[in-house]
């Protein structure tokens, strides 16, 4: 990138810089709609390593006016102040504060669990962000189910073993990825693993983006199944509002 420090920046050390406005689009609460938050001309910076910064951002709705801050953690594989450091973004974090929700958690009633998943990997939780997605996975079976006339209960009266639903549910609706299709119990057995402390935090943030990849999946497949799509529609669900990429792949 250019150039945007005329000179090292000690530890601890704050330094206004201009390099161009921060962009991020957010699902404004006020507007009820996508807008493209923007930052002002002037940023923040400050020194955290000899060639770590952390770079800090107020964002404003350029409809209602509505705004978020964002930190963004920036290390340098040269020296910062070079005439064109090469940078990458170790981390990024924002504060909403319940004035927008991120567009890739846009998923109707789904969308507040996948953004505590997506939050909880950023804070390096990797099992709590795992809890999430399995409740996700559960929730969207069962309502299924229910929308479908599919007992959920068992011969005596319990709750049926969720292998046993999860395989009628996707034998009539197909809520499981293709790829998966043979094995659609794996992904929740993959995710149970590792809440019940059967991963290391490690592993389970390795895996965290192929399971909430595979979970967004289960919500397209729902979302694209015509008879599910008019049960959806009369109860008032809004899923067809999932922004993800084509390859199905998450942005994180």
């Amino acid at each position: 990138m250019e150039r945007f420090l005329d000179a090292r920046l000690p530890w601890g050390k704050h330094k206004t810089i201009e390099v161009g406005k921060v962009a991020i689009n957010f699902n404004c609460k006020t507007c009820d709609n996508v807008r493209t938050f923007m930052s002002g001309n002037k940023l923040s910076c400050l020194g955290v390593g000899d060639r770590v910064v952390s770079i800090d951002a107020c964002l404003k709705c350029p409809v209602c006016k509505a705004t978020v801050e964002a930190w963004f953690l920036v290390v340098s594989r040269d020296e910062l102040d070079g005439q064109a450091p090469t940078v990458r973004l170790e981390r990024y974090v924002d504060n909403r504060r319940g004035m927008a929700s991120r567009v890739e958690a846009s998923v109707g009633g789904f969308d507040d669990l996948l953004e505590r998943a997506q939050l909880a990997y950023e804070l390096q939780l990797g099992a709590g962000s795992m809890v999430y997605l399995r409740k996700i996975f559960e929730e969207i079976t069962k309502q299924v189910a229910d929308i479908a006339g599919i007992p959920t209960t068992g011969r005596n009266g319990g709750r049926k073993p969720f292998r046993d639903l999860l395989q009628e549910v996707d034998g009539q609706h197909h809520i499981i990825p293709s790829a998966f299709s043979s094995d659609g119990y794996k992904l929740f057995s993959e995710l149970s693993e590792i809440v019940h402390g059967d991963s290391s935090e490690e592993v389970a943030l390795q895996k965290y983006h192929p399971c909430r990849s595979l979970v967004i999946g289960i919500i397209q497949n729902v979302a694209s199944d015509q008879e599910m799509k008019r049960a959806i529609d009369a109860l008032g669900w809004n899923i067809n509002r999932l922004n993800v990429p084509s390859s199905g792949a998450m942005v994180p």
